[in-house]
């Protein structure tokens, strides 16, 4: 039973930094892709970035490219979201998802397993 586990949200102003993290347990986490996605109230859940298995390729959205970095550490069985430059537009429930394969996509049909979510809030 995989497990993911996201903190790091919070309240914060326009032009902030925040980093995501997510802790997964119960699966092989090195072998597998990783992404975050977000869902703001009344809006459909959108891609934010993405990694392989290995961390060599990552992919990131057009509305945060150049802001938001995504990374991993398999010793650590965590990957982060580092979110720089924010926007009040950046404001939304933050989900880690593990892939069904080593490779990313951008789709959320091809991520089992979410977790819960954490909020970010970015105030103007």
């Amino acid at each position: 039973q995989v497990r993911l586990v996201e903190s790091g949200g919070g309240l914060v102003q326009a032009g902030d930094s925040l980093r995501l993290s997510c802790a997964a347990s119960g699966r092989t986490f090195s072998s597998f892709a990783m992404a975050w996605f977000r869902q703001a109230p009344g809006k459909e859940r959108e891609f934010v970035a993405a990694i392989d298995y290995d961390g060599v390729n990552t992919y990131h959205g057009d509305s945060v490219k150049g802001r938001f970095t995504i990374s991993r550490d398999n010793a650590k069985n965590t990957v982060y979201l580092q979110m720089n430059s924010l926007k009040p537009e950046d404001t939304a429930a933050y989900y880690c998802a593990q892939c069904v394969g080593p490779i990313a996509s951008r789709q959320g049909s091809a991520y089992v397993t979410w977790g819960q979510g954490t909020q970010v809030t970015v105030s103007s």
